[in-house]
Parts: structure tokens; C-alpha cells; sequence
């Protein structure tokens, strides 16, 4: 009950059914240990406990509320405690200073706003063994040197905060350390070295230092020696440099090994005769500089084998089709974008048939010649994503009598496919969420069935031939639609009405769509870009446009549209274009008030009035004015 006061004093959100009875073992987020007359709590899961709009303002303007953690003095037995995700929340007092909580064995305060000071305490909890402190922001350099007393602990979680200094090796040499996550934070340095004290291999398994500032050249074999009982590395997104090293490969236990996103250079040191690690079963190695040659038969060894992502390494020749062998691994996923891959893998197909539980298939810019490869779509196929983007792929879409109900991202843009889409499109891929279609020779009507995919968030079909009308439903039938750009066809009609209020993104340009804009546009309060330049739309632009309180780019252009241009105010306006229009009226008292416009083109109208006003646009850097009816000069300032 005293927990439930201080939460209340607090302001924060108590469960319905504390108070409720006397037996407080039966109250929910409480779990208690022992029989009899001695039972006593063992687990309180208090997390998201505040409710903001209760909470008092006072860290600058942000709800912020404290806990007084000294109601936990009372839990001699408490060896589970959650108090994650009650973000703002400060700990009052001394924090966790002189509870008596040395049974404590998990102990999660992720999700927070914990000053460094919180941390000196912990090094008293000598019985923890999962310590989860995800997410916290404001600890700095010396914070990392309180956890070398915490001898038991197996799992250590640091990721997103402000650790700002070289990897300390004593978090890595902890005596039951398992799983170490130091990822998103601003570490700095290189991996701590082996030295002669080092007499036995740490225990730490699992390894996170991603998305630091670290960097320089791996150690040695002889100096990672000390961290031979690897299971997962992940040095992504750092600045880590030199080639790579071919102990990795053979650490008696690794699994998966992620080096993407740095700047290793040279081939991969794997060759016919590599003595690979039977273990492993994720390799990634995308975004570095890697050169040379890989064979995937040089992988034939590994049976476990799931995830290959070689992308982003221009110059690494990756040979992937080799007639005749079978792979002893199933891949779930193949990443290969952008590399010197092998133009026949698509063409003359030998190495993708055999891989029957692929997920996800990325095999974008690379050039790739052949025809739409439908046979990807069987009975049996497991796709989830599929990039085939930015390849010099031909054919057309065949139907295919299979729906593919797992396939939720799915690219063919930037190719030369053609034909039209199938009139069963929808109940082929009905689970689809992104579908990007641009930049194409496909040609005909968009099929009605194609509103049958509810799930979808971006629909590009644009710089295709499409004609015929644009069916209404595209806009109706997609609650979840962020972004939709049919841009640069030959569609003609009506825009629909009643659109998805989820749109972020509206893009019809170059199009030959007419009539007038229904109301219901000017209702999509999220809206952040509306494109409709190149059509012949008409009617005025109705007052309600004002309502767009989120749009960054509006561009009307080349249409027929007519009358004023209504007075708004717009935080985020960034760019406006309403040039080839008959817009007219006056507009010596402005018309967009924004603080950040840059770009504004108003050309070919048939406004009027003074442009004093336009001194007051600070960011603008573009500005076209000309063929209107404007009085006086604009100043070069």
C-alpha cells in the first residue's frame, strides 16, 4: 500500500485491483514465492505506470513525475523488479541507496529519465543477474565503471544512452557475463585488447557495440583471444577500418557476425580451403568497401547457414550460380544489392529454385538482365520481401494461381518490365503493404482488384503507361495509406472523394486528370506533400485548404485552377509552387505566412497588389514571380 500512495502522490496510474482484498499476492502485477503463512513478494512488474496528461509540466515543458523508490525497502525477498517505460520519471531520493534488496536478480529500468547518479547504487545489488537500463539518454563517460562488482550478472543491457568514452573491458570480462548491449550510445576507441592476465576465455556470448563512433583496425587473433566464446558480434554502423580477418570465421562458436556499415576494405578472406565455423549462421558484411572475389561454394560447408547481406560492396564480385551444386544451407535471407553480381542468377536460374524457404530476396541494382522471374511465386514460396528493383529486367506480370499471402514488400521499379498488371492482381498478392511498380513499360487500366490489398501503405505505380480512369477505391480502400503517387502516366478522370485521412503523401503529377478537388482533400491533417502539377484540375482553391496544417511541399501547377489564393498559416510549408494557373486577386497582404518557405513560384497568374510582404520569408532562396500584374520591386536582400 505504501507503493500505491507514492504512485498516487506521484500522479502515476495504480492497478484497479490494489486495495482490494488483503492479500496483496493476489493483486495483479504482483507475483509472490513461498506457502503457507509466509509468502512474500518475489516479482513487481511496474511498468507504464503514468498516465502524461495527469503528470505536471516541469522539465522543460515535458510531463515529468518522480517515484520514491524507499517503499521497496520493505521487499527483502524481491528478486524481480520492472520499472521500465515510465518515461519522464526521475527516482526520488537517493535512488536505489540503502534498500535492502541483495536477493534482487532482475532489475529492469529502461525507458526512464535516470540522472548518473542511479548507478552507484546498483553496484550494491550484488545478486543481479539481468540488469536492462535501455534508454535512458543521460549517463556519461565515468558511468560504466560501477558495474565491475556485479559478479553474477549474465545479462547487461546499456543500449541508447550517452556513454561517450573507449569500451571499458571490464564489462567484457565479467565472470558470468552472457549477453552485453552497448549499442546506440557514442562509444569511441577500439575493442579492448587480450592481455597476459587474461588466463582463462571470457564468458561473454552475445556482443552489441553497434551504431558507436568506434574504430581503427580488429585485433589480432592472439588479441581477441579472450572473447573465443562469441556467439553474436555486431559491429555495425561504426567507423571500424583495415581488411578483415580471417579468424572470425573460425571462432569455435560464432553464429552470426554483422560488420555492416564500416569501413573495411580488401577481399573476404574466404577461400576454397577456409576452415569455416560450423556454427555460423548470419554473415553481413553490406555498406563497407570490400573488393575481390566470393563464391557461395566456398560456404558449402555451412549447414546452418540463413542470412547473407553482401549489399553496398560495389566492387565484390559475388558468384552465386554455380551449375550442378545444391547448397547443404537454406537461406531465409539473401541480400546481394549493389554488388558485382552474377548477371546470370535471374537469366539462367540455379542457385534461387533451391532455396525454398527464402523470406526475404534483395537483388537490387545490379544490372540484371532476363525476364520477370515468375517462377518465384510457387505454391510453397515463403516470401516476405522481395527487391528486384533497379535491374534491366524485361517481360510482363503473368497471373499466377498461387496467392502469394506472405509477400508484403514487394519492387520491381526502375526496370523495363511491361504488359499489363493481371485483372486478379489483388487476390495474387493479398497481404501486400508496399507495392512500387515505378518506372516501368507496364500499360493498360489499373485492375479494380487491386483495392482488395487493405493492408497497403505505399502504392507507386508511377512514370508507367497506365490510361483509363483512375479507380476511386484506390483511395478509399486503404485506411493504412501513407503514401500514394501515381505520377507521370496518361490517367484520366475525376479525383475520388472521401480520401484516407492516414496520407502523408499524394503524388499525381503529369497526369490528364480533371475536374474539381473535392473538399475532403483539404481534411488530411497529416498531409506533408500534395502534387498535382501537370493535369487540367479546375474550380478555385477552397478556404479549407488552410486546414493542411502539415504540409511541407504544394505544388498545383500547370492546371486551370482559378479565383484567389486563400490566406493561411503554415509552420512547415517549405516549398510552393502555383505557376500556370489563372489565379487572380490581390495579394499585397501575403498569402502563405510560413516561416521556412524556400522555394515559391507563382509565375503565369494573374495576380496583383505590392510584394512588400515577401521580405518577410527569411529561408527563401527560389523565388519566380514573373507574368503577373505586380506593383513596385522586389529588393535583391
Amino acid at each position: 500500500m505504501e507503493i500505491r500512495s507514492s504512485l498516487v502522490r506521484a500522479g502515476a496510474a495504480t492497478p484497479r485491483s490494489w486495495g482490494r482484498g488483503g492479500d496483496c499476492c493476489s493483486w495483479e502485477r504482483i507475483n509472490c514465492s513461498g506457502g503457507g503463512g509466509t509468502r512474500r513478494v518475489s516479482r513487481l512488474h511496474l511498468s507504464n505506470l503514468h498516465d502524461r496528461s495527469t503528470i505536471p509540466s516541469t522539465h522543460g515543458g515535458q510531463p515529468f513525475w518522480s517515484l520514491n523508490t524507499t517503499v521497496f525497502s520493505s521487499f527483502s525477498e524481491l528478486r524481480f523488479l520492472d520499472l521500465s517505460s515510465n518515461y519522464p520519471c526521475s527516482l526520488m531520493s537517493d535512488g536505489l541507496v540503502g534498500l535492502d534488496l541483495t536477493k534482487l536478480q532482475y532489475l529492469n529500468l529502461s525507458g526512464n529519465w535516470l540522472e548518473e547518479s542511479i548507478l552507484a547504487p546498483i553496484g550494491e545489488l550484488v545478486s543481479l543477474q539481468v540488469l536492462d537500463l535501455n534508454f535512458n539518454e543521460r549517463f556519461g563517460a565515468t558511468a560504466t565503471s560501477v558495474f565491475g562488482n556485479l559478479t553474477n550478472m549474465r545479462e547487461l543491457n546499456l543500449r541508447e544512452n550517452d556513454f561517450n568514452r573507449d569500451l571499458p573491458k571490464t564489462l567484457l570480462i565479467l565472470p558470468q557475463i552472457k549477453i552485453l548491449d552497448l549499442s546506440w550510445n557514442s562509444l569511441v576507441g577500439g575493442i579492448p585488447t587480450s592481455s597476459s592476465s587474461d588466463k582463462e576465455p571470457a564468458s561473454l556470448e552475445v556482443l552489441n557495440l553497434s551504431h558507436n563512433q568506434m574504430g581503427g583496425a580488429l585485433p589480432t587473433e592472439q588479441a581477441f583471444r579472450y572473447l573465443r566464446n562469441i556467439r553474436e558480434l555486431d559491429l555495425s554502423s561504426n567507423q571500424f577500418s583495415g581488411n578483415l580477418s580471417a579468424f572470425l570465421f573460425s571462432l569455435p562458436h560464432i553464429e552470426r557476425l554483422d560488420l555492416s556499415g564500416n569501413w573495411f576494405l580488401g577481399p573476404i578472406p574466404l577461400s576454397p580451403s577456409s576452415n569455416l565455423s560450423s556454427s555460423l549462421k548470419s554473415l553481413r558484411f553490406s555498406q563497407n568497401n570490400l573488393s575481390g572475389k566470393l563464391s557461395f561454394y566456398w560456404l558449402r560447408n555451412l549447414t546452418k547457414l540463413e542470412e547473407v547481406d553482401l549489399s553496398g560492396n560495389t566492387n565484390l564480385a559475388v558468384h552465386v550460380n554455380i551449375p550442378g551444386w545444391v547448397p547443404p544451407f537454406q537461406l531465409k535471407r539473401l541480400a546481394l544489392s549493389g554488388c558485382d553480381l552474377d548477371r546470370a542468377i535471374i537469366e539462367e536460374p540455379h542457385f534461387l529454385p533451391t532455396q525454398i524457404y527464402l523470406e526475404e530476396l534483395d537483388l537490387s541494382n545490379n544490372n540484371l538482365s532476363g525476364s520477370m522471374p515468375n517462377w518465384l511465386f510457387t505454391k510453397e514460396a515463403t516470401l516476405v520481401n522481395l527487391d528486384l528493383g533497379y535491374n534491366s529486367l524485361t517481360g510482363s506480370l503473368d497471373p499466377i494461381g498461387h496467392p502469394q499471402t506472405a509477400l508484403q514488400y514487394m519492387s520491381i521499379s526502375n526496370n523495363h518490365i511491361t504488359g499489363q498488371l493481371p485483372m486478379g492482381f489483388g487476390s495474387m498478392f493479398p497481404c501486400l503493404s508496399t507495392l512500387d511498380f515505378r518506372h516501368n513499360n507496364f500499360y493498360g487500366h489499373i485492375p479494380m482488384s487491386l483495392c482488395h490489398i487493405n493492408r497497403m501503405r505505399l502504392l507507386d505505380l508511377s512514370n508507367n503507361n497506365f490510361s483509363g480512369e483512375l479507380p476511386a477505391c484506390v483511395f478509399t480502400d486503404f485506411p493504412d495509406m501513407r503514401i500514394f503517387s501515381i505520377s507521370n502516366t496518361q490517367l484520366e478522370g475525376t479525383l475520388p472523394r472521401l480520401l484516407s485521412g492516414s496520407l502523408l503523401i499524394i503524388s499525381l503529377h503529369d497526369n490528364k486528370l480533371s475536374g474539381e478537388l473535392d473538399t475532403s482533400f483539404w481534411n488530411l491533417s497529416r498531409l506533408a506533400v500534395l502534387n498535382l502539377s501537370g493535369n487540367r484540375m479546375t474550380s478555385n482553391i477552397h478556404p479549407k485548404i488552410c486546414n493542411l496544417t502539415s504540409i511541407e511541399i504544394l505544388d498545383l501547377s500547370d492546371n486551370n485552377f482559378s479565383g484567389p489564393i486563400p490566406k493561411c498559416s503554415s509552420t512547415y510549408l517549405s516549398s510552393l509552387n502555383l505557376a500556370g494557373n489563372s489565379f487572380s486577386g490581390d495579394i499585397s497582404r501575403g498569402l502563405f505566412s510560413t516561416p521556412n518557405l524556400i522555394i515559391l513560384d507563382m509565375r503565369y497568374n494573374k495576380l496583383t497588389g505590392n510584394l512588400s510582404w515577401l521580405e518577410d520569408l527569411d529561408s527563401i532562396t527560389v523565388l519566380s514571380l514573373g507574368w503577373n500584374e505586380f506593383e513596385g520591386q522586389v529588393t535583391p536582400n
